[in-house]
Order: structure tokens, then C-alpha cells, then sequence
């Protein structure tokens, strides 16, 4: 018997403009998606405005930010996601991330201390949203009689992980974990359970994928492959099928040439190992394998490019594909 369909999100790099964006989120909702995050990329739209316009545009979709402790300080964070929580009447939830290069140095900010950071953030987040006043002292940040206009608030704080000690860390203090490499599902997930073992709650499991289903797809995908495994730990590597000659002809061909030198290097089966691509059939079948064998909670796509009648379309085929109809 095959698995019930999985409940869809997705998530939004906000390279269109702002208009484009909302009706996106609205189409979303439309077609029955549950979940929606939008990237906050530092210097493209503004995450919480776009997010805000969207709250007042839709009824039911759940709505959060992708974001990072060190470019908003976390109190400013939880101000910005409790106001989308009360603007959506209560359907607010936040990814963090540790912080990447791209993001961070147009700043000059360094991704320091990223375990204690992410963990004082999600400790910070949770005692603003109790909605008192909040004296506090973390491993890297602090709190002096701060309390939150917007009284209390009960969202959900998930983690995007990839090393160990931050896939540990999501598994002990985050509610859920994102996750983006197909072929390394197993073992992440392993990681954070085995932290959460003394929890006694479960562990909200999301997976999010770029979803290859047409020749042109794939295509895309293979030129997106050195953007994978620049910042890719040794146990995703190893999952994704690479040996040593392979990752180092690959990170050279990026050095070298950039993406369009990698994709030159990439077959259908090296992305094949990294997200689900193939027919819409195969893309189906690979699906409901992934929804049972890791007991996936969600299942997100990823729009990174600009275009309302493409992105409707692509939301449309990925309920098409997710549900088989």
C-alpha cells in the first residue's frame, strides 16, 4: 500500500519582485499547500515585509522565514516572526540556519561560533515568545529586561542542518529538521534522533528538494551541483557516491570554471543521488519511497527563479506528482 500523500510546502528565494512573490504564496495555498518559507537573503527582498503582505493575502498556509542569527540580532528575529504570527492569525513558524558565505560577507560578518549561536537563538526565541520580561545570559548572546509587544506566541522553530554537531543540535533543541540531499536522508535524520532520543517528542522531519521531472530540469540541476558539495561535509560526499579523484575534480572545476565547468562533469546519476529527478512517474515512485522509509512530515520544493506563470505551473505539477493524479 503506498503512503498518504505527504503535506507540500515550499520555499521561496526571493529573486522576483515583490507583487510576484505574494501571488506565488497565494497560488500555493490555492493548490493546497500547507507550508510556506521564504529565504531571507540579506540584500534581496525584505523577508518580513513580503511575509506580512502575504499574511493579509491568505488564510491557511502556515508562513515562515529562512534566516540566520548574526545579520538580525534574534530578538529583533523574534519581534519580526511573532508580528507574522499575530498578522496571520497564529500560522508563523521559522527555519534557521547557521549562515552562509554568500549572505554573510557583502556584510562583513563572520559565521562564528555557529553551535553555540544557533543554540543561544533558539533559547532566546523561546523565552521572548513566553511574552514576559526576559534577563538572560547565553554562551554568545544576552537579554536585558527585553519583553515582546506582541504577548505570547507558540511557533515552531526548525533547523536546516548538514554537519553533525548541527544535525545533533537541531535533534536536541530545534522542533523540526530540514533537510536537502536525498541520498543522506538516513543518516541525518539518524544524527538528530539519536540526540532527541531523551526528548520524549517527535521531531518534525522535512525534506526539501529541487524536484528534476523534465529533460531541461535536469539539465539546471547539473549546473547547480557545485554549490552542493562546496560546503558539504565528508558523510554527504561519501552518500552522494563521490570518491576523493571525483570531489577533488569536481571543487577544482569550480575553482577553475564555475558552475558551468562542474556541470559539464555531472551525469544524470550524480544528480539522481542528490535530488529526486527522473520522469514524473520515477519522480512519484521516488516520492513515496522517501515519504515511508524516513517518516517525512513535509515535503518542500524550492523556486529559486522568477516567472509567475512558470512557478504556478511548477506547483501545479509537484501536487500532480505528489498526489498521482
Amino acid at each position: 500500500m503506498s503512503p498518504d500523500p505527504v503535506t507540500l510546502g515550499l520555499q521561496i528565494v526571493p529573486t522576483m519582485g515583490s507583487a510576484e512573490l505574494v501571488d506565488t504564496i497565494v497560488a500555493a495555498e490555492e493548490l493546497g499547500y500547507s507550508y510556506c518559507m521564504v529565504a531571507d537573503e540579506g540584500l534581496m527582498l525584505d523577508v518580513y515585509a513580503v511575509l506580512g503582505a502575504a499574511a493579509r493575502a491568505t488564510s491557511t498556509i502556515r508562513l515562515g522565514a529562512v534566516t540566520n542569527p548574526y545579520t538580525r540580532h534574534p530578538a529583533a528575529t523574534a519581534a519580526a516572526i511573532a508580528t507574522i504570527d499575530e498578522m496571520s492569525g497564529g500560522r508563523a513558524f521559522v527555519t534557521l540556519v547557521a549562515g552562509g558565505t554568500m549572505v554573510l560577507h557583502p556584510m562583513g560578518l563572520e559565521r562564528s561560533a555557529p553551535l553555540a549561536t544557533m543554540a543561544d537563538t533558539i533559547e532566546a526565541l523561546r523565552r521572548l515568545w513566553r511574552g514576559e520580561p526576559v534577563t538572560w545570559q547565553g554562551r554568545r548572546l544576552s537579554l536585558e529586561g527585553a519583553e515582546l509587544a506582541t504577548g505570547t506566541h507558540s511557533i515552531p522553530i526548525w533547523v536546516a542542518a548538514r554537519g553533525e554537531r548541527m544535525l545533533a543540535l537541531a535533534g536536541t533543541h530545534a522542533d523540526g529538521l530540514v533537510l536537502m540531499v536525498k541520498s543522506d536522508l538516513g543518516d541525518a535524520f539518524g544524527i538528530a534522533e539519536k540526540a532527541r532520543a531523551a526528548a520524549g517528542t517527535p521531531l518534525t522531519r522535512v525534506y526539501l528538494d529541487r524536484l528534476a521531472y523534465k529533460p531541461e530540469m535536469i539539465e539546471e540541476a547539473k549546473h547547480l551541483y557545485g554549490y552542493a558539495i562546496m560546503d558539504s561535509p565528508p558523510r554527504i560526499l561519501r552518500n552522494l557516491g563521490l570518491n576523493d579523484d571525483e570531489i577533488a575534480g569536481l571543487k577544482d572545476a569550480f575553482a577553475q570554471g564555475g558552475p558551468e565547468a562542474v556541470g559539464r562533469l555531472v551525469s544524470d546519476e550524480l544528480v539522481a543521488s542528490y535530488q529526486i529527478a527522473g520522469t514524473p512517474a520515477e519522480c512519484r515512485h521516488q516520492l513515496e519511497h522517501l515519504i515511508g522509509a524516513h517518516h517525512l512530515d513535509a515535503f518542500f520544493v524550492n523556486i529559486i527563479s522568477p516567472g509567475p506563470a512558470a512557478n504556478r505551473e511548477l506547483l501545479t505539477e509537484v501536487v500532480a506528482i505528489a498526489t498521482g493524479r
